[in-house]
């Protein structure tokens, strides 16, 4: 049996490569997708060969999640639960993607991973497979009896490499759990499982800023910077033409040093319990505003209430992990149509944490002025009497039920 297993070198996955391999008698594949996550990856080769792996994929997916899963969900402007911006959510399709595409240029019959059974993750890797790869084996050990009963905790999990010869870093828990990617970085459990804890608190300076600084350590003067829309899509920064990838680079090293794109939240996962998260999206969270500056001034009322009607069950199959789903390309499709014409430049102010508008402008903006204009209408394009029959006709209903339930209440005096 051959198995290819989501690795990124630490203790629980290479307890995992290593377990698996011997309850299974399989042929163990690792492979780690660089999706962003900075120095990680480091020495993952030796070590994966050393605890068990026959070979070890290490492959730098950035510029594809940049451009074909970030991008994408921030023209569709989605956020999940009204602050979540699907940091974590959004990366799982494309490393599992990527594990499927292995599985079958290997010959592998399985596909592991090492999320637990009360997250969400184990949804977003499994409904990928499901998708893409149906006939492919899922082994997810946390949800077997047998791994649990034998390392109920990290004590065991250490001793388990010591024996076996695995290179791992057996320090101290850190009293939370990191995610970290391209688009944002996520902390929960431990110290965050007590939702009145403060993560804005000074005293995690050295806790919740790997991405960004706290507010309050922030400049004491604002910065600007322009953001170029071609289509939905930021193609240049300060007039710098830029790929997507270095897009979100530069707008992360912009957004972290003002503090912004900073959440606390006790938000709802798809396996029914409530999760506490602190996140760091300060490239993402430039974006997802600028983006809707722009379509303020380039798109059309009813296609934007449209929709913004669609975009919370959106983002909801994002997080639940149903980005392959004939649903979400659906909606896609109409996000597609309707950035049709979201081009143009945004000036966003950053300060202390804060973003504000501080200028747009668009060839197909469909402000006019002239319309707009309190003073009067050198276009004539809009004649104010005619509000009064517009106000008459919305009226109508209003006024006939309103005489009805009059007259009812006078038949019960």
């Amino acid at each position: 049996m051959k198995i290819v297993l989501a690795y990124s070198g630490g203790l629980d996955t290479s307890v995992l490569l290593s377990w698996i391999k011997d309850t299974y008698n399989a042929e163990m594949i690792a492979f780690c997708a660089n999706v962003g996550q900075d120095d990680e990856l480091k020495g993952l080769k030796k070590k994966a060969k050393k605890t068990g792996a026959s070979k070890i994929y290490i492959d730098d997916l950035q510029d594809e999640f940049a451009s074909d899963f970030i991008y994408p969900i921030i023209r569709a402007g989605a956020i999940y639960e009204g602050q979540y911006f699907l940091g974590t959510s959004i990366a799982r399709p494309l490393i599992a993607k990527r594990m499927v595409e292995i599985a079958q240029a290997e010959g592998a019959t399985a596909i592991g991973h090492g999320a637990t059974g009360k997250g969400n993750d184990q949804v977003r890797f499994e409904l990928t497979a499901a998708a893409l790869a149906p006939d492919l084996e899922i082994i997810a050990p946390w949800r077997d009896e047998r791994f649990r009963n034998e390392f109920p905790g990290r004590a065991e999990m250490i001793a388990y490499c010591a024996k076996k010869g695995i290179p791992v870093q057996a320090s101290a828990k850190k009293p939370y759990s990191m995610d970290r990617n391209l688009l944002h970085i996520s902390y929960e459990a431990g110290i965050l499982e007590d939702p009145w804890y403060d993560s804005f608190d000074l005293k995690n300076r050295d806790y919740f800023t790997t991405l960004s600084v706290l507010p309050e350590d922030a400049p004491d003067k604002p910065q600007y910077v322009d953001l170029d829309f071609v289509k939905g899509d930021c193609v240049a920064v300060n007039g710098k033409k830029m790929t997507p990838l270095q897009v979100m680079k530069t707008l992360n090293k912009i957004g972290g040093k003002h503090g912004v794109g900073r959440v606390d939240m006790v938000e709802n996962r798809f396996v029914g319990m409530k999760s506490r998260g602190v996140y760091e999206t300060p490239g993402g969270a430039i974006l997802i505003f600028a983006h809707r500056q722009m379509e303020s001034l380039t798109m059309d009322r009813e296609v934007m209430h449209q929709r913004d009607a669609l975009i919370p069950k959106y983002a909801e199959l994002v997080y639940n992990g149903f980005w392959y789903a004939p649903e979400r390309l659906a909606l896609q499709a109409y996000v597609e149509e309707s950035q049709k014409n979201v081009t143009g430049t945004v000036r966003v102010k950053l300060y202390k944490g804060g973003m504000y508008a501080a200028g747009r402008k668009s060839p197909v903006s469909l402000y006019n002025p002239h319309i707009a204009t309190m003073e009067a209408d050198p276009t004539k394009a809009y004649n104010q009497d005619d509000a009064t029959g517009f106000i008459r006709l919305n009226g109508l209903r209003l006024k006939v039920a309103a005489k009805v339930h009059a007259k009812k209440g006078k038949k019960k005096k």
